[in-house]
């Protein structure tokens, strides 16, 4: 049976040998290489937006036939959906992974039905063999502490790639989840997933909570899912840490066979009370799962690399829990240690002990117990020295987690740093966090350790970042320099050096750093900013077709360089380009901008529309 694409098509399924719909008239094989085979999605739902087929593909990739999966887009005059569906086409074709479906650029494309009326977008994906992990456990029923912590891992490590990338999925869940004849999971449908931006996290956080956007008019669209998507995702405003919860909840199904909606939470904390319908699961591995579903994001682990550490530490952690509960240890535990011999002892039994203090400790730290907290992690590092590191690493945690009250993020940046005196990333969060805070000299002595224990070009460029955020220009200068001759492809310090050079008004040396700058990237956001500097410095230079030329170019690459725009109606008023002048001018005043030479030119601009339009006295 063959299935035609059209979704107005009164009956859809043709035989085999058939070329051209009998219904509709057609084609039954789409981009002469694809049959629909079967659908996946009941058709007839006029409010699916998505159609999915299991397919035959005949084409590119292979010289036999292969199934594989079709998604079609109906409702692509929504301008919310054709973003969602074209985004991931992208992903799928970015993202390399033996669990995550396998999509090529050739397989994104448009297919257009006889009338013209209806263009249909299409993903062609690979097609995983297996059930999802909701047939399996109704199946299979709950699945074992083994399996637990092995599908554990392989969703980690799938979502470390994703994360790594630059994108969160957004709609993890067992239907979304395929187990693989092989044992081997994949991940599926990233139709919801978002890119990981600085202007994303900067909606979100300014989110006032609405469904399908912000308070400030952003467009974040919305993906939820009923007892996996954790409040924040349902308010609008999900995170990558969103992913760790519907994670968590996907483990406490598996692990339990039961629907989470016939589990009820704690009243007080919302936690779910899952643990007395699975005790066949470790502590240390249900701890972590309740760790994954913590009703803030900030409450969770931050990224994938520490949630991997912890899954790597979980066996010797079962282990050493089980041993030190004992009876038997209890009793005779300096019996025992001294029969296991002092290579086990200072390999596995001492660092174990240590680890159990610091958990202890850590427990403390957070229950306040602040000064018991610092008592037990000192005989920790007493008794065993490198315990100062999983120290180190729980300040971070807990600084990362406390980011949104500054005083108290400082403080865990310090005591990590305390803990592992050469740990330059934590030196680089405490002079952010004493940045936000004005705390000038914190700052730049954390720089400056930085640069005691890693001097290179990328230390050099953050201390001057710092300084030229700081107005002090020539240190500035002297920073990007050390760092340009460290690394002669660091462009982001050859763009700011360049910018710094047109403040002082060395504009041949601007436009020179700018076109070095050029020569060595594509990506299209710096390129903007070089050009930006180099039609600044052929402005000043009183070249001004070439200085709009270059300004037009920063402006098409990226069209939110308001500095950009105030530069060409300036170039655009020495052309006498009225019209021109006057859009580029009024575009100037009202962006919004943060950007210091902005506010200075805006004051100019408007001094010297009221010097030319004053009336004569």
């Amino acid at each position: 049976m063959s299935y035609c694409i059209n979704p107005f098509c009164k009956e859809r399924h043709n035989p085999d040998e058939q070329e051209i719909c009998l219904s509709c008239g057609n084609p039954l094989l789409i981009n002469g290489r694809i049959r629909l085979v079967r659908p996946l999605t009941f058709i007839h739902n006029k409010f699916n937006y998505t159609d999915v087929f299991e397919v035959e593909d005949i084409g590119i990739h292979s010289s036999e036939s292969q199934t594989r999966i079709l998604k079609v887009l109906y409702w692509n005059d929504d301008t919310k959906y054709a973003e969602l569906f074209h985004r991931e086409a992208l992903i799928l074709q970015s993202l390399k992974h033996p669990g995550i479906p396998k999509s090529h650029r050739e397989d994104y494309f448009t297919f257009t039905l006889n009338d013209d009326l209806l263009k249909l977008p299409c993903i062609v994906m690979q097609k995983f063999e297996g059930e999802n992990l909701k047939q399996w456990i109704e199946s299979h029923g709950k699945i074992t502490e083994k399996l637990a912590y092995n599908w554990l891992f392989q969703l980690i490590e799938i979502l470390d790639l994703v994360h790594r990338s630059g994108f969160f999925h957004r709609d993890i869940k067992p239907e979304n989840i395929i187990f693989q004849p092989n044992g081997e999971l994949a991940l599926v449908d990233f139709g919801g997933a978002r890119e990981i931006t600085k202007t994303y996290l900067a909606k979100v956080s300014t989110s006032g909570g609405t469904s399908t956007g912000t308070s400030l008019g952003y467009e974040v669209t919305t993906v939820r899912t009923a007892c996996y998507s954790p409040l924040e995702q349902i308010n609008g405003q999900a995170v990558p840490q969103s992913d760790f919860y519907a994670l968590g909840r996907t483990l406490v199904y598996s692990v339990t066979g039961i629907s989470l909606v016939k589990i009820k939470s704690d009243d007080e904390t919302g936690k779910l009370l899952w643990r007395d319908k699975a005790q066949h699961i470790d502590k240390n591995i249900a701890d972590l799962i309740d760790d994954l579903m913590a009703p803030f994001p900030g409450q969770r682990p931050q990224n994938t690399q520490i949630i991997l550490q912890r899954l790597q530490r979980l066996p010797l952690q079962s282990k050493i829990q089980k041993i030190t509960t004992s009876k038997t240890f209890r009793i005779s535990g300096i019996v025992v240690s001294l029969s296991l011999g002092f290579l086990i002892f200072f390999k596995i039994i001492l660092p174990g002990i240590a680890n159990a203090f610091v958990s202890e400790g850590e427990k403390l730290e957070i229950a306040n117990d602040f000064q018991r907290a610092q008592n037990i992690f000192t005989f920790a590092r007493m008794i065993y020295p490198p315990a100062r590191f999983s120290i180190s690493k729980f300040y971070l945690e807990q600084a990362s987690r406390h980011i949104n009250n500054l005083q108290l993020a400082k403080k865990y940046y310090e005591l990590a740093i305390k803990y592992n005196e050469r740990d330059v990333d934590a030196y680089n969060s405490l002079a952010i966090v004493c940045r936000q805070m004005r705390e000038v000299n914190c700052a730049i002595n954390s720089y400056q350790k930085i640069l005691e224990f890693k001097a290179d070009w990328e230390g050099y460029y953050r201390l001057g970042s710092f300084y030229d955020d700081e107005g002090k220009e020539e240190l500035a200068q002297k920073q990007y320099e050390i760092a340009i001759k460290l690394n002669k492809n660091a462009v982001v310090a050859i763009n700011n050096l360049s910018r710094l050079k047109n403040l002082e008004k060395d504009y041949e040396q601007a436009a020179k750093l700018a076109l070095e700058g050029l020569s060595k990237t594509k990506e299209p956001k710096t390129q903007a900013t070089l050009y930006k500097n180099l039609g600044w410095a052929r402005l000043m230079q009183k070249n001004y077709s070439e200085a709009e030329k270059y300004l037009e170019k920063a402006i098409d690459l990226d069209n939110e360089r308001i500095d950009a725009v105030c530069l060409l109606s300036q170039a655009q008023d020495a052309l006498d380009k009225i019209e021109e002048t006057k859009l580029w001018w009024e575009v100037c005043m009202i962006a919004k901008s943060n950007i210091p030479e902005v506010y200075i030119w805006r004051q100019q601009l408007v001094d010297k529309f009221i010097n030319n339009f004053k009336s004569p006295s």
